[in-house]
């Protein structure tokens, strides 16, 4: 028996690969499959089975392609209606895997069709759950994704929720392991731990949602209280996840188009494309394509791409650094992004070279802050999360965080020069790039964000330990 998580990080997501004399079950695999086939090809094995957990909605997974490479099924649980053929499981349901048994355990909550894996090893012991976004470690699923099923509220799901947990995982044994679908970084829950792996048993003393005497209306008021908004693009990709998609590989050959400086403008024009520029964040602050935005391939780019971005069908026009043209396709299409309709060749310095309008950010460093901030009492807005403006935060400083920057734009809007930061700087020069893309250009970064303005003297309020929600 042979069990592979496959984490990628940039998602906070874990696909599985099972194998079993010679036979191979994926569960929620991501959208490029090479990586499943090539591993399956070593092992000398074959993809006989293709699990989904539910229909995700914070990426697109390769169930579609990988079942066309492979002509293995797409299993779902009960509940679930593709719009491409599918075995739908029943709860308890058995599938041979050489000597193993993955049965189907019906876990609703998270969503209604939210299925449970779980897996009995040779000699029919309960070896490990495979528990998509029903539970994570030191977490559950969000119950707020699936509202839109008839009459259902946040509270029913979250009622059903209580019920899979207590009814169908709790009663396993301690030594089970569990292996979820996503950790700590994912929208898709607010407590998740950093860990990818653990044993039920432990879940059982510190997953908050695991509580042995907890009653269903305090779960119900736990887990559905301090939840933010759910990206915008979510819905979206549960929708390719349930009708399908283009093959990634099309994806990929659609947006590796190589253009030159003067054809890149004229596709910007052309298609209302955004120009999304994946370089570092010190690269883009001394030089950029006016208008462009900045998201950083070495942040978490996917996620915020989804959040800020929004619209799966936006095209898209990349300047990348040499050699990660692919990957941004790639990341981006994972998130069900793919328009892509090409890159700058030879990266922003052809731009330069082709003597292009360009434009730069303003920055300064915590100590100049320090002094201009004291001696002019300048605006301050920090791009950081409420949670961590409450925990601490510069005296007097405006708390805009970068997800919900559009609701701010208003407070921006000044003849006078005014100071941004986040914690690192990697929000806060987006941040500087949709404002500047909006014709705002009186702004200052703060480089190092507040990390950097935290070893200065300046005065910030008293630590409050940062909430978790």
């Amino acid at each position: 028996m042979k069990i592979e998580q496959i984490y990628t990080g940039c998602l906070a997501q874990g696909a599985y690969y099972i194998e079993s004399n010679g036979d191979v079950a994926i569960i929620d695999p991501l959208r490029e499959v090479k990586p499943y086939l090539n591993r399956a090809k070593r092992d000398n094995a074959t993809i006989k089975y293709i699990f989904e957990t539910h229909f995700h909605a914070d990426f697109v997974s390769g169930h579609v392609t990988l079942s066309k490479e492979t002509n293995a099924p797409i299993i779902y649980g009960p509940n679930a209606n593709p719009k491409f053929e599918a075995i739908i499981a029943t709860d308890g349901q058995e599938f041979k895997l050489g000597n193993l048994t993955i049965i189907a355990l019906h876990t609703p909550g998270h969503t209604m069709e939210s299925t449970t894996y779980l897996l009995r090893d040779e000699t029919g012991k309960d070896h490990a759950i495979f528990s998509g976004d029903t539970l994570f470690l030191g977490d559950v699923g969000r119950p707020d994704l699936a509202q839109k099923m008839g009459d259902l509220t946040i509270e029913d799901l979250a009622g059903n929720l209580y019920d899979s947990l207590r009814q169908k995982i709790m009663v396993l044994s301690d030594d089970v392991i569990v292996y979820p679908a996503h950790g700590a970084g994912s929208a898709c829950g607010k407590n998740m731990m950093k860990e990818t792996v653990d044993s039920l048993g432990n879940q059982k003393k510190v997953n908050y949602a695991l509580r042995a005497d907890m009653t269903k209306k305090e779960f119900i008021s736990e887990v559905t209280k301090g939840l933010l908004p759910p990206p915008e693009y979510f819905p979206a990709n549960v929708k390719l996840n349930r009708e399908g998609y283009d093959d990634f590989e099309t994806v990929l050959k659609r947006g590796a188009q190589a253009l030159s400086p003067r054809a890149f403008e004229a596709a910007a024009n052309e298609t209302s494309a955004i120009i999304l520029d994946v370089r570092s964040q010190d690269a883009y602050e001394k030089g950029h394509i006016p208008s462009s935005i900045f998201i950083g391939l070495d942040g978490d780019f996917a996620p915020w791409v989804g959040a800020l971005i929004a619209d799966v069908q936006q095209p898209l026009l990349l300047i990348t650094e040499k050699g990660q043209e692919e990957e941004a396709i790639t990341r981006l299409s994972r998130v069900g992004f793919d328009q892509t309709l090409g890159y700058l060749k030879g990266g922003f310095e052809a731009w330069k070279k082709a003597s292009m309008e360009y434009d730069v950010v303003s920055s300064i460093t915590a100590e100049a802050f320090k002094t201009a901030y004291e001696t002019h009492k300048t605006n301050v807005f920090d791009m950081r999360r409420e949670s961590e403006f409450l925990s601490e935060h510069i005296l007097d400083a405006h708390n805009t965080p970068l997800n919900f920057i559009n609701d701010y734009l208003a407070e921006f809007k000044s003849n006078q020069p005014f100071f941004i930061h986040c914690a690192g700087g990697y929000r806060s020069m987006i941040a500087a790039s949709i404002l500047k893309s909006r014709g705002i250009h009186n702004l200052i970064n703060i480089k190092g964000g507040f990390s950097a303005i935290k070893e200065t003297s300046i005065q910030v309020s008293d630590f409050v330990c940062p909430s978790t929600l």
